[in-house]
C-alpha cells in the first residue's frame, strides 16, 4: 500500500457540531490508514511524496446508506407518485428485467461507472431477488475500487410475478447459495442480508432470514416507516407486533439485540413515521437510520425527525436512495437534509430545530462512515476515504473560507463535474 501526502485545504469532521479547519496542510496516508492533517509535517512523513492540490478543498469521502442499483436506470421519471403506487408502477416493473443478464450488464455498467466518479467512496446497495445479476453488480462495483455492501433482496409475498420469490424456503436457500458463492470472492464488496421490506416478506422468510444473519453473522438493511399506507399494511400482515420496528426485531433482524448472540450493523431507510417507542427500540439495539429526504420529498412520505434521532443519540447517515431520490449526489442529500429539518421546524414542531451545514456534513462523511467502520474523518487511525474538491469554476467576487468554499460547493452542485482526485482506503480511484 502506498504512503503519500496530500497539500491543500484539509476539511473534516471533529464532531457532529465542529469543522475542523486547516488551511494550506499536509494530510498523511499511511499504509491506507490517516494519520492526521499537519500545518507544519511531522519529519517522520517528510519522505513521502507529496500531491500538492494548491487551493482546493481536500474532505472526507461520503457514504450512501441507502440506494438501489436497479432503479438507476429510471431515476429523474415518475417523480409525481406516491411510495406503494411508485413500486407497483415503475420500480418493481425495472427490477423484474434483470432476470435477463444482458440487461443487467447494461444497466449495472452504467450504475457502477457513474457511482464510481461521484462523490461517493462507500456505499450500502440494494440489488434484485436474482442471484445471477447480483453477483454481476457485485463484481462490477469491485473493479470500480469503492468499498460497499450489496444486498440480494429476499421476498416471497405482495410482489408481482418475476420478483415474488417461489416461498420461503426458496429465497433462504437462494440467498445462502448466493453467499456461499461470494463468500471471499471480493476484497472490496460484502453481502449484506436484504429482506425488501416487511410487506414483502412472511413470517416464515424473515424467520428463515434471522437463522441466516445469526450462521454468517452478516449486517442487515432493510426499509423502516417510510409511509403511512405502508405501516398500515405491517400492522394488518403482523398485527402481533407493536411497531414496525417490532416485527424486524421478533425475528432478529434489527440491531444487536441485548440478551441474545446476534451483533453486527443495522441500517433501516427512512424511518418517517416511527414512534416514541420505535426510537427507542433503535437506540437500544444500535440501529442505524438512513435519512432519505429527497426520495421523501418525490414519494410523499413526509419528514423524518432527524433532529429527534439525533438528540437520543441513534446513529444517521444519508442516503441518495435512488430512485426514489433522483441522484446519486450526497452533496444534494446534505441539502435537502437541512431544508427538509425547516420545513419540520416549520411546519411540524417548533421546538425541533433544524440541521446545521455542520451537522448535514457530519451525517454524510463521519456519521453513515460508522457503518463501515473508523471511517468519516481525517484522524489518526481512521481508514483514508478523500475526496479534492474543485471550486475554481464557481466564481466570487470576495475571498472565502474554505468552510464558506465548502458549502456554497455542496449547494450549487459542484460535486456532478469538479471532483479532482478521489481515494479510498488509500487507493486512488481514475475518475475518467
Amino acid at each position: 500500500m502506498d504512503c503519500f501526502l496530500l497539500k491543500g485545504n484539509v476539511l473534516y469532521s471533529s464532531s457532529m457540531e465542529k469543522i475542523e479547519v486547516c488551511p494550506n496542510s499536509f494530510l498523511v496516508c499511511e499504509d491506507g490508514i490517516c494519520r492526521g492533517a499537519f500545518a507544519e509535517l511531522p519529519d517522520r512523513y517528510k519522505a513521502f511524496p507529496v500531491y500538492d492540490y494548491g487551493d482546493k478543498l481536500i474532505i472526507p469521502g461520503l457514504t450512501d446508506l441507502h440506494i438501489h442499483a436497479p432503479q438507476f436506470a429510471f431515476r429523474g421519471m415518475d417523480m409525481d407518485l406516491e411510495l406503494m403506487e411508485w413500486l407497483q408502477c415503475c420500480a418493481f416493473p425495472e427490477e423484474i428485467k434483470y432476470a435477463d443478464i444482458s440487461y443487467a450488464q447494461k444497466a449495472y455498467s452504467i450504475f457502477a461507472q457513474t457511482l464510481r466518479e461521484s462523490a461517493t467512496t462507500r456505499a450500502v446497495i440494494f440489488a434484485t431477488v436474482h442471484q445471477k445479476a447480483t453477483e454481476l453488480l457485485m463484481e462490477l462495483l469491485e473493479n470500480t475500487g469503492l468499498i460497499t455492501y450489496v444486498g440480494k433482496v429476499c421476498m416471497d409475498q405482495n410482489a408481482p410475478e418475476g420478483l415474488r420469490e417461489k416461498s420461503a424456503e426458496a429465497s433462504a436457500f437462494d440467498t445462502i447459495e448466493w453467499l456461499n458463492h461470494v463468500s471471499g470472492k471480493y476484497q472490496r464488496t460484502r453481502p449484506i442480508l436484504t429482506p425488501r421490506f416487511i410487506p414483502a416478506c412472511s413470517g416464515k422468510l424473515l424467520e428463515e432470514l434471522g437463522k441466516i444473519r445469526r450462521a454468517y453473522d452478516l449486517p442487515v438493511q432493510s426499509h423502516l416507516s417510510e409511509n403511512p399506507e405502508e405501516i398500515e399494511l405491517v400492522q394488518s400482515l403482523f398485527p402481533e407486533s407493536l411497531f414496525y420496528g417490532d416485527c424486524y426485531d421478533h425475528y432478529n433482524l434489527f440491531g444487536s439485540k441485548p440478551g441474545t448472540c446476534f451483533g453486527g450493523q443495522t441500517v433501516m431507510a427512512h424511518c418517517v413515521y416511527s414512534s416514541g417507542a420505535e426510537m427507542e427500540l433503535m437506540k437500544r439495539n444500535d440501529v442505524m437510520a438512513a435519512h432519505c429526504p429527497a426520495s421523501n420529498m418525490n414519494l410523499s412520505s413526509g419528514i423524518a425527525p432527524v433532529r429527534k434521532y439525533l438528540d437520543m443519540g441513534i446513529r444517521v447517515g444519508l442516503g441518495s436512495d435512488v430512485a426514489g431520490g433522483q441522484t446519486e449526489s450526497i452533496f444534494r442529500a446534505m441539502t435537502d437534509a437541512i431544508q427538509v429539518s425547516k420545513m419540520y421546524w416549520r411546519l411540524v414542531d417548533r421546538n425541533t430545530k433544524p440541521l446545521t451545514f455542520e451537522e448535514a456534513f457530519y451525517m454524510a462523511t463521519a456519521g453513515g462512515g460508522q457503518f463501515f467502520g473508523r471511517v468519516g474523518k481525517f484522524e489518526e487511525g481512521y481508514e483514508f476515504d478523500a475526496l479534492v474538491l474543485n471550486d475554481e469554476k464557481l466564481p466570487h467576487p470576495q475571498e472565502l473560507s474554505p468552510r464558506q468554499r465548502l458549502e456554497r460547493f455542496a449547494y450549487l452542485g459542484g460535486d456532478m463535474t469538479e471532483i479532482e482526485a478521489k481515494y479510498v482506503a488509500g487507493r486512488e480511484i481514475r475518475l475518467h
